[in-house]
């Protein structure tokens, strides 16, 4: 009896340490863990539906389409529905292409409130604290299974446009991004990752 007590004992130890090391190690995911492990990322496809809650209307206005990131600066949204259009950006040019309209290309530089918005998104998904940094203060909670990385603007041209940028998350994927807005209005953006066949 002892001896079967023993080898239960021996098969047991190893779960209980492994639990022991995962709830420790949840407990200590942190800002600088969710950078490296996005930072991992160098490609990432995946689909969107994103729904804009606009004060002066009664529905939801709703687009969705794919998404393309490839490291370190290229991010592709492709809008389908409702109607066609391209955000291409690539290092410090944004690109705006809808069919049948003139498209634009600017330098983001030039555009500092723009540039802010948008790496909110191209920073997080490389992993890149400085970049959000320079723009955001950032919060982070949660667990490397379900995490949530709220940005802060800390610029007042930002303050006035945006009040927080909230992307929940899980592991290296991002699940979804909130824009609120400092004038009330917010957009909710739902990410699924592409399946790799």
């Amino acid at each position: 009896m002892t001896r079967l007590n023993a080898t239960r004992l021996q098969a047991i130890v190893p779960v209980i340490l492994t639990l022991t090391f995962s709830i420790a190690h949840a407990d200590d995911w942190q800002l600088p863990d969710l950078m490296r492990l996005l930072a991992q990322n160098k490609a990432d496809k995946a689909t969107f539906i994103e729904k804009k809650y606009i004060g002066i209307i009664d529905r939801p206005v709703e687009s969705s389409g794919e998404l393309t990131f490839t490291a370190p600066d290229k991010l592709e949204k492709h809008t389908l529905k409702p109607k066609p259009e391209l955000l291409l950006l690539e290092g410090d040019s944004l690109t705006i292409d809808q069919p049948g309209k003139r498209r634009y290309t600017f330098r983001l530089q030039e555009h500092p409130e723009i540039s802010a918005f948008t790496e909110s998104i191209r920073g997080t998904l490389a992993g890149d604290r400085s970049t959000l940094e320079k723009y955001y203060k950032l919060q982070m909670k949660g667990s490397v299974d379900e995490w949530q990385l709220v940005l802060i603007p800390t610029q007042a041209s930002m303050i006035k446009v945006i009040s927080s940028i909230r992307i929940s998350g899980s592991n290296a994927d991002v699940k979804s991004i909130v824009f609120s807005q400092s004038d009330g209005d917010r957009s909710e953006m739902f990410i699924t990752k592409a399946v790799t066949p």
